[in-house]
């Protein structure tokens, strides 16, 4: 599939720079819009006011983690499911079963693997 021509526009929340960097390098080359947010309070609010084709959401960060922004913006949902992919440096089985409770569709570990990303979004149909 050619990812390049997809447009998608997402938001990745994350609140470390470098990340951000990181990931923002990896796919704007392939022509992706990225709206970042540094924490899951920003992640809500960015998800009211603007439609993305995905959320890439870190698990642990300060003020609001992952797991409690997944759950309210699937219940601020209206209609269909945005597909939300989990982001850790936390490689242990039950942090990938707390994203998944929490409503997230899929985990990838950091540091971020592009290759990785499109199997998922494969897997997503997106």
């Amino acid at each position: 599939m050619s990812w390049e021509n997809k447009n998608f526009k997402l938001l990745l929340v994350e609140d470390n720079k470098l990340n951000q960097v990181v990931v923002k390098f990896s796919l704007k080359r392939f022509g992706y819009e990225i709206i970042t947010a540094n924490n899951g309070i920003e992640a809500v609010e960015k998800f009211k006011k603007e439609d993305f084709d995905f959320i890439l959401m870190d698990v642990m960060m300060p003020e609001m983690d992952g797991l409690e922004a997944t759950k309210i913006i699937r219940d601020l949902e209206k209609g269909d499911d945005i597909p939300i992919i989990a982001l850790t440096a936390d490689v242990i089985t039950a942090t990938e079963n707390k994203c998944r409770e929490s409503g997230m569709d899929a985990y990838m570990i950091k540091p971020f693997e592009v290759e990785k990303l499109f199997d998922i979004l494969e897997s997503l149909n997106l």
